[in-house]
């Protein structure tokens, strides 16, 4: 059995999470953080690994197309830095997320999801993609 992974889509007001299966091949979606203050979002990332007891951490990291990173890429940087101290006995890694939030507006266009629906759920679709994506890079 592997070892359950977080993953998490840091957005500016809300942050996705999703949450792997116990034999790390699924993500699921484990819901949105509604916050803007980086220190309270870390407190409530911490919590969701606690409670989904994770031992790893995959942050999404927005890097630039050319591969440099950006001033997002500095915000979920710092971001980890206060994940980390939160929970220390917890792993975390940083995984490319470039394309994960173009892919959840193409899932969601395909299955004609809109307005208000499409907002609850692009976060933890972004979220689940990259935690997707990470598991099936390490398989």
């Amino acid at each position: 059995m592997a070892d359950k992974i977080l993953g998490v889509d840091l957005g500016d007001a809300r942050t996705g999470l999703a949450v792997s299966d116990a034999l790390g091949f699924m993500a699921s979606p484990a819901g949105t953080i509604y916050s803007n203050y980086l220190p309270q979002t870390a407190k409530k990332v911490a919590e969701a690994a606690r409670e989904h007891r994770v031992k790893k951490i995959v942050l999404g990291l927005p890097v630039n197309m050319n591969g440099s990173e950006g001033p997002r890429a500095q915000r979920i940087r710092e971001f980890a830095e206060l994940l980390q101290g939160e929970l220390e006995d917890v792993k975390i890694v940083f995984f490319d997320e470039r394309c994960s939030t173009m892919a959840a507006h193409q899932i969601l266009n395909m299955t004609d999801t809109r307005g208000k629906k499409r907002k609850e759920v692009i976060d933890t679709l972004s979220a689940q993609i990259i935690l997707q994506n990470y598991m099936d890079s390490h398989k």
